[in-house]
């Protein structure tokens, strides 16, 4: 960030920047690059000044980039990363001015705070009653069931199962380790440590609980796996090999008058059959394959008939809204349906703030809502 446009020589204060990065995830210390470099980028291309900004750079800048489409709530994230990077080179902060606020808030008028939520993945689909009604559209249970029985499929069922099980987000789910599962007053059960989440920076530790379907996933998958230690959710490379015919022998004798032949004609060969071999990774999976290997169990359980209530066409419309944070989105979904109340549901998903929870279950409290009760008797 030293390389940043700026006016004249800024003093840099190690003592400082090395204490951020000791009190930030290293997430947020990516996310923090990312958003300066973008920014010194278009102030380089429109020869702004990039450190110190002034407030009408950092407006112009929030105008470009609403202009380009991003929402107000990423607009808030490039507002915050110009801030913090003046308060880490003790600059004075630009965003703070009347005039970078108020065009903020024209451009939330303008567009409107709500974001887009992720598809839902509730365990038996868009149901009113969880325990009483059938399974339908893209529900959890139909994708368990449709997952194949080699490693890949193992993998992915146990995968999906615990997400749908804690909530966690896609950076926890891929920081669980086999030493974080714990015993359980169910024999049958398991828990989970969760160490460290997005909401828990400092590490105060949460505790989630594991299904004895989740549990039997994660069997199955170490046991093949060969997995003891360390990360639990791998990557898994697949190399299929097809199948070879025999060959049968010839003498070189046989090839007398020809000028050249191939030796390698002359050789038997027997015959072998089609294998498949997978090579399980050391490391943890990536955070950002979660949402494709979601997709990816949706689109087979459909092509398997899994999903038989619904289309094609249906397929490509639900598909774009599948993400790593369904999952979590659907347990919120679940337990709003099931009658939990908002604490409960805090709790279980270690949520701080009641917004989230409470967005996520807006379009379910509409349906429960009086006026929903009230219709649905007049029918």
């Amino acid at each position: 960030m030293t390389s940043l446009h700026a006016a004249g020589r800024i003093t840099i204060n190690a003592d400082l920047i090395a204490a951020y990065q000791a009190a930030s995830s290293p997430h947020t210390i990516r996310a923090l690059k990312s958003d300066v470099e973008a920014f010194d980028f278009w102030c380089r291309r429109t020869n702004r000044i990039a450190l110190p900004a002034t407030p009408e750079v950092v407006a112009d800048y929030l105008d470009m980039r609403a202009g380009e489409g991003a929402r107000p709530a990423s607009l808030g994230r490039y507002k915050a990363s110009i801030a913090k990077i003046h308060q880490l080179l003790e600059l004075k902060d630009p965003t703070q001015a009347e005039l970078v606020k108020l065009r903020l808030r024209a451009i939330r008028r303008e567009k409107g705070t709500a974001q887009a939520q992720a598809r839902p993945l509730r365990f038996k689909g868009p149901v009113k009653d969880v325990e009483r009604d059938k399974p339908r559209g893209i529900n959890v249970r139909a994708l368990l069931e449709a997952c194949a029985g080699d490693l890949p499929g193992l993998r992915d069922r146990a995968l999906l199962s615990v997400a749908y099980d804690t909530g966690l987000r896609a950076s926890e789910l891929v920081a669980i380790e086999v030493e974080h599962i714990l015993e359980a007053l169910d024999p049958e059960a398991r828990l989970l440590s969760v160490p460290r989440s997005k909401g828990d920076q400092e590490g105060e530790g949460a505790t989630a609980f594991l299904s004895p379907r989740s549990v039997r996933a994660i069997t199955a998958w170490t046991e093949e796996a060969g997995i003891n230690h360390g990360p639990l959710f791998r990557r898994v490379q697949v190399r299929r090999y097809k199948a070879r015919a025999a060959v049968k022998g010839r003498s070189i004798a046989s090839f007398t008058g020809r000028e050249t032949w191939d030796l390698r004609k002359t050789l038997s060969r027997p015959a072998v059959a089609a294998r498949t071999e997978y090579d399980i990774g050391s490391v943890a999976l990536h955070a950002g394959s979660i949402g494709p290997i979601y997709r990816a169990m949706v689109q087979r359980a459909f092509e398997s008939g899994a999903l038989a209530d619904l289309t094609a066409d249906d397929m490509v419309r639900l598909l774009k809204g599948v993400s790593a944070h369904s999952t979590r989105v659907g347990l919120n979904q679940d337990l709003f349906a099931s009658g939990e109340d908002l604490a409960g549901i805090m709790d279980a998903l270690r949520w701080k703030s009641p917004r989230m929870p409470l967005a996520y279950n807006r379009n379910l409290a509409a349906e429960a809502g009086a006026v929903g009760r009230l219709l649905e008797r007049l029918r």
